[in-house]
């Protein structure tokens, strides 16, 4: 199995400014090779250029511009390209299923934040001083870059990435390693659901509540955009040193937001996965949960539009994403498979409408948002741990229909 890690580098100065040159040089053979394409298409003809074209041209690039270009790993470089190549691929296969097609786009300095290494010992070594107690991982350019390691790296490095995220540089490992021990088994299954209220509610009666790291952090957010909007929009190259600083201001504070979320949604996930054999969740379809609703036409007056309830409905969709379902489920299948549980996703209609003791459905079961009483049997419970209690029948019922 294929495992990641993600480790913190500890770069000198003259290190953070080699990889930020990097960067940017890889950032211009991205956007370059992106205009070879448009221009082939639009002027000769309707070519199609393809990666291979393009990775033939690295060498000549290379020799014309061995400052910028030439000093960096060539294997990197012919990753920039095929993640250039993949974006059109995803984009053909969008105007195929005819799903919103989304061209390809250029990328500011600002916004090509990684470069890729296909192979450890090809432009970029992990723990290249192994006699040093220090971990360092050595890159093409740059130089040996100390790495905070707070866990070791089981099994052989594959590849390597070098990542900015605000101020921070981390390096990415995958790591081909043979499958772990499964945790011992414990008898227990569970259900769970997924809410606002409430993060999660399992079939057992318990909760999770909901830390709304991002609402708790909103008044600091808005200070700090209202900050940043006093400052007139333009390039970072032209950026004062105060706007730079309110930039930097709004994305540590995005930053440290998403590190709670992930750091919850870690813990919660670990929690269930060693308490329970078999957990099943709702499949929900968080894309389309969070969907702005859409406009409604006055048929009276033109050009006008009747209430349809937008207002409403954004706090709903922002306390969806600042929940992190989709990021929380992600972490919990990939935790299951490692700790050789079983996860299953199940039809999430109805679930929180069921009575569990008869069966009885029914919009009236639900009278308020955390009451659930049943008006054929008189059940009545936490609407949330009824949903969940009928998650995990679901989930029951498929695992025995599909045994693995």
């Amino acid at each position: 199995m294929i495992r990641a890690y993600k480790f913190l580098l500890r770069p000198t100065v003259r290190q953070a400014q080699a990889l930020a040159e990097m960067l940017r040089d890889h950032c211009s053979l991205y956007n370059a090779a992106l205009q070879e394409r448009r221009d082939a298409y639009r002027h000769v003809s309707k070519t199609t250029v393809r990666y291979g074209m393009q990775s033939a041209q690295l060498k000549e690039i290379r020799a014309f511009d061995p400052e910028r270009q030439g000093r960096w790993s060539f294997s990197s470089q012919q990753a920039t390209l095929r993640r250039l190549d993949k974006a059109f691929a995803a984009f053909f296969r969008r105007v195929t299923s005819g799903a919103v097609p989304g061209y390809p786009r250029f990328r500011g300095v600002n916004w090509f934040d990684t470069v890729d290494f296909p192979k450890d010992g090809d432009g970029c070594r992990w723990d290249s001083t192994p006699h040093d107690p220090v971990t360092r991982v050595r890159f093409q350019g740059v130089g040996h870059v100390r790495v905070n390691q707070h866990r070791p790296v089981g099994g052989k490095v594959k590849t390597i990435s070098v990542k900015r995220e605000g101020k921070r540089w981390y390096v990415v490992l995958t790591a081909e390693q043979v499958a772990p021990e499964p945790l011992p088994a414990t008898g227990s299954v569970a259900g769970i659901d997924l809410g606002i209220a409430n993060f999660l509610a399992d079939s057992n009666g318990g909760f999770v509540p909901n830390p709304r790291h991002g609402r708790r952090a909103a008044q600091k957010l808005q200070a700090a955009q209202q900050a940043l909007s006093r400052f007139p929009r333009c390039k970072a190259k032209d950026r004062t040193a105060n706007h730079q600083r309110a930039v930097d201001k709004v994305a540590q504070l995005h930053g440290k937001v998403r590190r709670r979320r992930l750091d919850h949604a870690h813990k919660t996930a670990l929690g269930l996965v060693r308490a329970h054999d078999f957990i099943a969740h709702e499949d929900l379809k968080i894309r389309n949960m969070s969907k702005a609703p859409a406009s409604k036409p006055d048929p009276d007056q033109q050009g006008a539009f009747l209430p349809n309830g937008a207002g409403a409905k954004a706090g709903l969709n922002r306390s969806i994403r600042d929940a992190g379902w989709g990021v929380f489920l992600t972490i919990l299948h990939a935790k299951a498979e490692s700790a050789g549980r079983e996860v299953i996703a199940v039809d999430p209609r109805n679930t929180s409408r069921t009575c569990p003791q008869c069966g009885h459905t029914a919009k009236e079961n639900r009278p308020t948002q955390e009451k659930f009483h049943c008006v054929a049997c008189g059940h009545h419970a936490h609407a949330d741990t009824v949903a969940a209690s009928n998650v995990l029948r679901a989930g029951l019922v498929h695992r025995h229909a599909n045994p693995a």
